[in-house]
């Protein structure tokens, strides 16, 4: 039985980097639960597909063919660790009438700037791009993100604004994984970590104030709007989370008065908080957080002191070791403290220096990908002349064929040749004769 096609598939909007993997299934709708679910089938037979047997996929044209015989509703591709594409599932955030996405939806696909294609049911989009999953989570919500064991249904029904190829985008994956996906709700072993580092405040001598007035007093500063958009999860401007992650870090740093612990309690609160955190990036058992904090702390000069301004509306900046006090801000104006960013030329020259050892991490793993590339073009031209010499024999050959045909038709059609053959016939025919 043909199984019913609910859409069709226009192959010139299926990016060549996807076709080229065999890495590709056809899919049939099925009756589950009361639910109609899209069931993965092999091209060509009809059995059930895996997402995790590679014997179950096939090359992209045998999918299309088996489809377009009408085997199937459609095709997919599987996602493995051996490509290096993630995909981008937003379920429910289109109107097939107006074509129209939702707010969430379009700010994701402006963010990730990849191939972007509508979904066979018309009420969603699949995105791809080339990077690695920032964590262990893969939904929240009506969004999905995939880097191996998965399908995606494919239509090739590409968003006319968005490139039709897949983009690398690590950057823009961590900001959307940050702020769609990652979780935003403190565990219980967390709220105890926070509730003892609380403690500790307490009994510290750096700032006191409560965190909401410290947070408050952090976005009305005249630096604010970027401290809010780190806190909220944005890393706009930024190479990577890892920068942003550490621009947040340098602004808490003075703020908390070079608390290490009050700083990673803060940071714990922010949208920028990722499962990377807490993982062991270091060879002396340091965390990728406990290293950001202690290098953000130990870079900067001056800290934020507001115990004397209370005293006598003065402001005070400490700076390791000595205390400066400044005259008050006039109303409506922020104060000199609160326009540093943990402000000094030694603070900023820590995060250069930092931004810089990440951009030349970020250029060592662009120029080992440059390497297997070029390595990659040299085999693909030494094919090429291998090929090229086998045509040039081939036309050699050829062309010599032609010639002796040539030569074998002249002396057929040559008078010569007619003569000696009339004559060979006409002394056959005295003979008999």
């Amino acid at each position: 039985m043909k199984e019913k096609q609910t859409h069709s598939i226009d192959t010139s909007g299926i990016p060549e980097t996807l076709q080229e993997y065999d890495q590709w299934i056809c899919w049939r709708v099925k009756e589950r639960d009361g639910k109609a679910t899209k069931v993965p089938i092999v091209p060509g037979t009809g059995e059930y597909a895996s997402a995790t047997d590679p014997q179950t996929w096939r090359p992209f044209d045998e999918a299309l063919e088996y489809f377009e015989r009408g085997e199937a509703a459609g095709v997919g591709f599987v996602f493995t660790d051996d490509d290096p594409f993630v995909g981008i599932d937003l379920d429910d955030c289109r109107d097939p009438e107006t074509e129209s996405p939702g707010t969430d939806a379009r700010e994701i696909i402006l963010e990730l700037e990849s191939f972007t294609e509508v979904s066979p049911s018309g009420t969603g989009y699949h995105v791809i791009v080339c990077g690695s999953l920032p964590g262990d989570r893969s939904r929240r919500g009506s969004v999905e993100m995939y880097e191996t064991a998965r399908f995606f249904t494919v239509t090739g029904d590409r968003v006319e604004t968005t490139p039709s190829q897949v983009i690398e985008r690590p950057a823009a994956l961590e900001s959307v994984y940050t702020e769609y996906i990652a979780k935003t709700e403190p565990s219980d072993s967390e709220n105890e970590v926070r509730d003892q580092q609380a403690s500790t405040h307490e009994t510290s001598q750096s700032v006191t104030l409560e965190d909401e007035e410290l947070l408050k007093r952090a976005r009305n500063a005249s630096n604010g709007e970027k401290f809010k958009r780190l806190w909220r999860g944005s890393t706009a401007g930024y190479e990577s989370q890892s920068e942003a992650d550490m621009a947040l870090c340098f602004l808490l740093a003075f703020w908390t008065g070079g608390d290490a612990a009050r700083v990673d309690q803060l940071f714990r609160q922010s949208g920028l908080l990722r499962d990377k955190w807490d993982e062991v990036h270091y060879a002396d058992g340091s965390t990728y957080g406990e290293k950001t904090v202690e290098r953000a702390i130990a870079n900067t000069d001056d800290v934020y002191d507001p115990s004397s301004s209370e005293a006598s509306r003065g402001k005070q900046t400490k700076k390791r070791g000595q205390t400066t006090i400044q005259e008050p801000a006039q109303d409506g104006q922020s104060s000199t403290t609160e326009q540093t960013l943990g402000g000094t030329e030694g603070t900023r020259a820590a995060y250069l220096a930092e931004k810089n050892q990440l951009l030349t991490d970020r250029v060592d793993e662009l120029e080992a990908t440059l390497e297997q590339k070029n390595e990659r073009i040299d085999r693909l031209e030494a094919t090429n002349r291998t090929l090229r010499d086998q045509l040039t024999t081939c036309e050699k050959r050829l062309e010599m064929h032609d010639q002796r045909s040539e030569r074998e038709t002249d002396v057929d059609s040559s008078p010569d040749h007619d003569s000696l053959w009339t004559r060979t016939k006409q002394f056959v025919g005295r003979r008999k004769e």
